[in-house]
């Protein structure tokens, strides 16, 4: 690609892990939209040495554009604004046109909250100071935009909550000095091909086969396994390559069809929501804790095929609330296929669904025997016609792991019942 960006997280809460850092893949995933490449994600804490550094050394890597998050509120500890303003070589000055539309903003939370008005004027006053001749991007909360033209790459300056970043977004790949930047950055576009129950191994010797026949150097194709089954193909391209794309997915789809589940990028949550159209769902849960309740409700609409749940984690509530005989949990064992089939059929009976699920498992870490070792699962999914999806696989990972990937299976398993297919072996 010929334009190249580097992007600058910073904060110290995202940087000692309290919390995760949502913008620096968000805005790089938005550049390979537009054709730039990030070379580089750097997170820095809240100290004006370390994001000097930063910047400077992104600088010196050669790129194009770079792009801050955070650091612009109206504390102390806020520096992102002087700090670019340092290294652009600008004086910072009040931009008082945006001192009045941060007041006109905060003024209503304000009296709600009972600020003190010296407190308030101080910090918007902080907030209005930009960098001289930069660019000053209407603030989606309290914190505006900027964009600084520099003697190297062009700065681009954005608040650190998600939301009020995606929503300024626009306007800051559209200001003039970036839009300039942009100009030179490829055309291109992104297909992506999900499959799930495939190793990353065998992927990789299968492009590696592809490769033998087909020349795949002009596309830059990633790979990710996500929810450790699900593994997604992310195939970068230019429209004048689009054949060769075509004969990729041929390729892929040839050896692996069984195992694609999408090819337009969809998530398997979204894509059991659809198939659940005109019908319904109920749950029965134990190791998974009301995770897969969780997943089926997320998406808007979910009324309209979820019935309800229940969390049996312990063995008097899949006796009591469920009605799973004793006897066969005292036979089987509660985590056993016979008692999550028992799960999945009183889920569906009780509610009145036309699908039931029942998930029982050993999340771990402890609990485990040689016989059931943790990460052992035990899922069934069935409907009133008799069809029946049942399996019992033994899942890696920690405790969060294991829950995670037990909803991610019940999902694929859901999707295959409603299409009529078996679960590839």
């Amino acid at each position: 690609m010929s334009v190249r960006a580097g992007i600058v997280v910073t904060g110290t809460e995202v940087l000692s892990g309290r919390v995760a850092d949502r913008n620096g893949p968000w805005v790089s995933e938005r550049l390979g939209e537009l054709g730039c490449e990030t070379s580089h994600i750097i997170c820095v804490g809240d100290r004006p040495g370390d994001l000097r550094s930063a910047l400077a050394f992104l600088r010196d890597a050669g790129v194009d554009l770079i792009f801050t998050t955070g650091g612009l509120g109206p504390t102390a500890d806020d520096l992102t604004a002087e700090i670019v303003a340092g290294f652009a070589g600008r004086e910072l000055v009040l931009d008082e046109a945006m001192e009045r539309r941060i007041t006109e903003i905060v003024a209503g939370f304000a009296r709600r909250m009972r600020f003190d008005p010296e407190g308030l004027r101080e910090g918007t006053r902080k907030q209005a100071m930009v960098p001289e001749g930069a660019l000053a991007l209407d603030p989606a909360g309290t914190a505006p935009g900027l964009v600084v033209a520099t003697d190297g790459p062009v700065v681009v300056v954005l608040p650190g909550p998600p939301r009020e970043l995606q929503a300024m977004w626009p306007a800051a790949v559209a200001a003039p000095p970036v839009a300039a930047v942009l100009v030179d950055a490829g055309s291109y576009a992104i297909a992506t091909m999900k499959m799930f129950g495939v190793p990353e191994s065998t992927l990789a010797k299968t492009l590696r086969e592809i490769e033998r026949t087909i020349d795949l150097t002009p596309l830059e194709i990633t790979t990710c396994l996500r929810r450790g089954a699900e593994l997604e193909i992310d195939v970068r391209y230019r429209e004048s390559e689009v054949e060769l794309r075509d004969s990729l997915f041929l390729a892929l789809r040839e050896r692996h069809g069984r195992f694609v589940y999408t090819e337009r990028g969809e998530t398997i949550d979204a894509l059991v929501a659809q198939l659940l159209a005109g019908r319904s769902i109920a749950v029965a849960e134990s190791c998974t804790g009301g995770l897969l309740a969780a997943r089926l409700s997320a998406l808007p609409g979910a009324s309209g095929y979820l019935k309800g749940g229940v969390v049996s984690y312990s063995n008097e509530a899949k006796i009591d609330l469920l009605g799973v005989p004793a006897r066969l949990i005292e036979r089987e064992g509660a985590v056993s296929p016979p008692v999550a089939e028992a799960m999945a059929t009183a889920a569906r009976e009780r509610f009145g669904a036309d699908l039931g699920v029942g998930i029982t498992g050993i999340a771990g870490p402890g609990g485990g025997t040689e016989e059931k070792p943790v990460g052992y699962v035990c899922i069934c999914v069935l409907d009133g016609a008799g069809n029946l999806l049942a399996r019992d696989p033994q899942l890696p990972g920690g405790r969060d792991d294991v829950r995670d990937r037990s909803v991610s299976v019940a999902l694929h398993m859901i999707r295959r019942l409603l299409i009529g297919e078996d679960l590839p072996v």
